[in-house]
């Protein structure tokens, strides 16, 4: 071994071979959250193949997909790449043609790196860091929804007051508390309340008069007394 010549330590913490790199601002960001799960699987497929120096050259093609074991359909696929795209965190450097070139992407949390056969002003106008402008549509932590009752306690409308019970707006009663509630008696009323009061006073109308047959026997009987 030449002098001063030292090896590089080999990480024995993790299995060989190289990783994808992709940073926790990332994948906390409110953009990374809102993914459906295709767009996620595209996403890393698209990390998979970024060695440093050909962020700008990344494929999506659903050929690609399809030799890295990836049951999308190309609807799909066209959907994801557009939903990335929208979300920022990927890059048209070159937009593809029929029939058989397929578009370059870049990665937007790496640096873009310059290379040959991008179109023109792709690389003037790389959004580095896109993925953050959509920072502030959600909350960092959780997803929040919105308030529907007070934030104290759930408050309800009174349905009497606090103390004691109002008196009615009309001074009338609704019923007498002793009595009949009509204000002139009928007729049929009238009249036995007039017997009553004859039969309580003890006067002649209150007397019962007797028969009109016996009252004919004490005439006849009279009339023979005065006869003889």
């Amino acid at each position: 071994m030449a002098k001063g010549k030292t090896l590089a330590k080999v990480d024995t913490s993790r299995d060989p071979g190289g990783f994808v790199a992709l940073p926790w601002s990332v994948m906390d960001s409110a953009a990374y959250k809102g993914l459906n799960h295709a767009a996620v699987r595209l996403l890393l497929e698209i990390c998979r193949q970024y060695v440093k120096d050909n962020n700008g050259r990344l494929l999506a093609s659903e050929e690609y997909l399809r030799s890295r074991g990836v049951s999308l359909a190309g609807d799909t696929i066209t959907r994801a790449k557009r939903e990335l795209i929208d979300a920022g965190f990927i890059y048209e450097t070159c937009k593809g043609g029929f029939p058989n070139k397929a578009s370059w992407y870049a990665l937007t949390f790496y640096s873009i790196d310059r290379l040959s056969g991008y179109d023109p002003g792709a690389l003037e106008s790389f959004p580095r860091g896109a993925y953050r402008k959509n920072a502030s549509l959600t909350p960092t932590i959780g997803v929040e929804s919105a308030a529907i009752a007070p934030t104290i306690g759930v408050e309800t409308p009174h349905a009497a007051p606090t103390i004691g019970a109002t008196e009615p707006v009309s001074s009338t009663p609704l019923a007498p508390t002793i009595g009949d509630h009509l204000e002139i008696p009928s007729p049929a009323v009238s009249l036995s309340a007039a017997e009553g009061k004859g039969k309580d006073a003890g006067g002649p109308e209150s007397e019962a008069k007797p028969p009109a047959r016996h009252r004919r026997k004490r005439t006849d009987a009279d009339q023979l007394g005065s006869n003889a």
